[in-house]
C-alpha cells in the first residue's frame, strides 16, 4: 500500500524505542503558543512504518467540498482510548509523553490518530485542531512521524497577524518530519495558529503520523 519507503540508517537500528524528551528544542510562537521539537525520538521507526503499513486497518474517507464529495488526500485510522494500539512501542510513547508533559498538561494523552501519507500528492489542508476543548482551552497535540519526512508547516490564524504585533506574517515556520521525529504542539497553539501538510512535487516516499491528543481534543 502506497509508495515505497527509502530507509534510514537510525531507523533500522535494533528494536523500535523511544528515548528521553530532555533533549526537546522549544520555540515559543507567542500569545502562549509553543512546539517542541526532537529528532529521531523513535529507533527502529523504519520498521514501525513498515508494520503500521502494512497491518492497520487503514481508511478511505470522502468528505463534502462545497457543490461535491471529494476523497480525503490520505488514509486514516483513530484509536479511542479503550482501543488497543497496533503496536506496543506507541504506547510506551503516549506513556512518557503523559509522563513529561504531566505538569504542563495536567491529564495523560489518551487517543491516537493515525495519518498515512502514500505520496506527496497526499497533504491535510491549514487547519488546528479545535473540536472539542481545544477550541477554548490550551491544550497539547504530540505528532510522531515515520516513514518519509514530510513539512509540518505553521503559520498564525488568518487575521491575527504576528503574536504580540499585530503585523501580518510573510512566511510560514516549516518542520521536515520523519524518521522517528518528534514534535508537540501546545499552549495556545492549536487556537491561535495553524498548521498543514502541504502537497510535495517529485518523488516522495510514505510518512505516517501518529497524533497523541489529550481526552476530548480532535
Amino acid at each position: 500500500m502506497g509508495g515505497e519507503l527509502q530507509g534510514s540508517l537510525f531507523g533500522l537500528v535494533g528494536e523500535p524505542a523511544v528515548g528521553g524528551l530532555g533533549g526537546v528544542t522549544r520555540a515559543e510562537l507567542g500569545r502562549g503558543a509553543w512546539v517542541d521539537v526532537l529528532p529521531g525520538w523513535l529507533t527502529g521507526a523504519d520498521e514501525v512504518f513498515e508494520r503500521l503499513a502494512r497491518e492497520v486497518p487503514w481508511q478511505a474517507e470522502r468528505r463534502q467540498m462545497y457543490d461535491r464529495v471529494v476523497d480525503v488526500p490520505r488514509l486514516l485510522c483513530f484509536y479511542g482510548e479503550d482501543a488497543a494500539l497496533p503496536m506496543p512501542v506507541l504506547d510506551e510513547a503516549r506513556d512518557a509523553l503523559s509522563a513529561h508533559y504531566a505538569d504542563e498538561l495536567g491529564e495523560p494523552f489518551r487517543t491516537a490518530g493515525l495519518c498515512f501519507y502514500r505520496d506527496g500528492r497526499d497533504s491535510v489542508a491549514w487547519h488546528g485542531d479545535r473540536i472539542g476543548r481545544g477550541n477554548h482551552e490550551d491544550t497539547m497535540v504530540a505528532i510522531l512521524s515515520v516513514g518519509e519526512p514530510r513539512v509540518l508547516a505553521l503559520r498564525p490564524r488568518p487575521g491575527t497577524g504576528l503574536p504580540g504585533t499585530g503585523q501580518p506574517v510573510s512566511s510560514t515556520l516549516r518542520y521536515p518530519l520523519g524518521h522517528g521525529d518528534l514534535i508537540v504542539m501546545g499552549g495556545s497553539c492549536q487556537r491561535t495558529w495553524e498548521h498543514a501538510i502541504p502537497k510535495a512535487a517529485g518523488h516522495m516516499g510514505p510518512r505516517i503520523s501518529i497524533q497523541f491528543r489529550p481526552r476530548g481534543v480532535r
